[in-house]
């Protein structure tokens, strides 16, 4: 009876809660929310100043009683009441404000994370109003955005490159068979760029600046035609702001090392992978889900690295939250009690 009458006044909503961007899908509407997983907090009252966009403005220009803090590390929560503030704005947002909100929410969470990380997912959507509470594995959730046939008896193989963490698992009859993450992603590239420009040129750049660089210039495999662009920053030495010219060809260089670990990592899932589903992967070939899987020549490297076929999902940057929204839909129907934890 309670859980029909919250449901006359909230819809249900899937949430990919990464540690760069959190994506929302509403039920019934699609995706209706995509913002920067960052809250500004004032350190001395812990008032919630910015959630989101306006948060990721103030990231490294606050003075000194305020802070940007990206609550999420390698996509788990690394700060609980933040990440539970964080949330309630979002479910409030979408919900055009209204108070009384008690939806059942679908979170993707990495693979392998822990019974105490999963536990701080769930308690943190329990405090920001969720009724229920249901966990799907990122990988998971990104075969079904990209509409992989994931119930077929083939193995599938599936790449998520997100902001904290990269994730490959070889999917069949509807669940992982193999997979593996690793803790380097999207911002472990900013910081290669960001230690190159350090190393190099005695540089000082912000993540945002190294974000720039990466999307505008950033490559992992050479280009038919190599770009450049100034990036400011602060002097090491004199302490005074400057600006240097680099060319893409650079930035391959600063990516190299983070990209080889990805490129490591599915290879290790390859070799794990048993025969007869490795077999199929020499036709149906890698997915490529994530912001990460963006970075220009990306597919081509890794294809040359396993002689498999690469594929970008449809649309990279929201199959993983179209997914948890697919699953959603289908709530009524899946009895997976693995995946799921009602509260």
């Amino acid at each position: 009876m309670f859980n029909f009458l919250f449901g006359l006044f909230s819809n249900d909503m899937g949430i990919d809660l990464g540690t760069a961007n959190t994506l929302v899908y509403l039920d019934g509407q699609g995706i209706v929310l995509r913002e920067p997983s960052v809250v500004a907090l004032d350190t001395t009252t812990s008032e919630v100043l910015a959630v989101g966009a306006e948060a990721k403005k103030m990231l490294g220009k606050t003075p000194a009683n305020i802070i940007a803090v990206r609550p999420l590390r390698d996509g788990v929560i690394a700060n609980f009441e933040v990440t539970e503030r964080m949330i309630r704005y979002f479910i409030t947002k979408v919900h055009n404000r209204r108070a009384l909100l008690h939806p059942r929410i679908v979170i993707t969470v990495p693979t392998g994370i822990t019974e105490v990380e999963r536990r701080a997912v769930i308690d943190s959507a329990k405090q920001a109003g969720a009724r229920e509470v249901f966990l799907i594995e990122e990988p998971m959730a990104a075969a079904i955005g990209a509409e992989i046939p994931i119930q077929e008896p083939a193995g599938n193989m599936v790449l998520d490159i997100g902001g904290g963490c990269s994730e490959v698992a070889v999917i069949s009859l509807g669940g992982m068979v193999v997979s593996k993450a690793i803790g380097i992603a999207g911002n472990e590239m900013d910081g290669a760029i960001m230690s190159y420009f350090r190393k190099k040129y005695n540089l000082f750049i912000g993540e945002t600046t190294a974000e720039e660089v990466k999307i505008s210039i950033g490559s992992a495999f050479p280009q038919p035609e190599e770009k450049s662009m100034e990036v400011k920053g602060r002097d090491q030495n004199t302490g005074l702001p400057r600006t240097v010219e680099v060319s893409s060809e650079e930035i391959r260089l600063a990516l190299s090392e983070p990209l080889k670990e990805i490129i490591d990592i599915v290879k290790q899932t390859l070799e794990d992978t048993p025969p007869e589903l490795a077999a199929d992967l020499v036709d149906r070939g890698i997915v490529l889900a994530g912001g990460g899987a963006l970075l220009s020549g990306f597919p081509e490297l890794l294809g040359q690295e396993t002689d498999l076929p690469v594929n970008l999902a449809n649309d990279p940057l929201t199959c993983v939250v179209m997914g948890a929204g697919k699953y959603l839909e289908t709530l009524d129907t899946i009895k997976k009690s693995r995946q799921s934890i009602i509260i």
